[in-house]
């Protein structure tokens, strides 16, 4: 064999050596490729499970604010509804007073007649004892 037969197989072999490591490096980077790839998936997945639970919050605060906003009205109310009712009631109580006050009155009022008809009537019966003695006296 001549000595540069010998070199061309040499230099084969070292082609082909060069060509399994490239071919295993593109492997590897197959792989790393792919690990990034799932990385990606997974971190996508893991936002992805973020966002439901951050919209899952979002709601119960929503649902949460909403309870105590209708509990905040409703006290709200409530406090009115006792506010009219005991504005209602001095009303009523007022008009009470009025009444009784207007009763007192009339009934003053009634007295005082009766004490006059009872003058009247006394007024009426001395007159009466004049007259009787004015006439006893022209009798004698």
């Amino acid at each position: 064999m001549r000595p540069w037969v010998g070199q061309l197989h040499q230099q084969q072999h070292q082609q082909q050596q060069q060509q399994q490591q490239q071919q295993q490096q593109q492997q590897q980077q197959q792989q790393q490729q792919q690990q990034q790839q799932q990385q990606q998936q997974q971190q996508q997945q893991q936002q992805q499970q973020q966002q439901q639970y951050l919209s899952l919050a979002r709601v119960k605060l929503c649902s949460y604010a909403a309870a105590f906003l209708r509990s905040i009205r409703q006290q709200r109310q409530q406090r009115q509804q006792q506010q009219q009712q005991h504005q209602q009631q001095q009303q009523q109580q007022q008009q009470q007073r009025q009444h009784q006050q207007e009763q007192q009155e009339q009934q003053q009022q009634q007295h005082q007649q009766q004490q006059q008809q009872q003058q009247q009537q006394q007024q009426q019966q001395q007159q009466r004892q004049q007259q009787e003695q004015q006439q006893q006296q022209q009798q004698q």
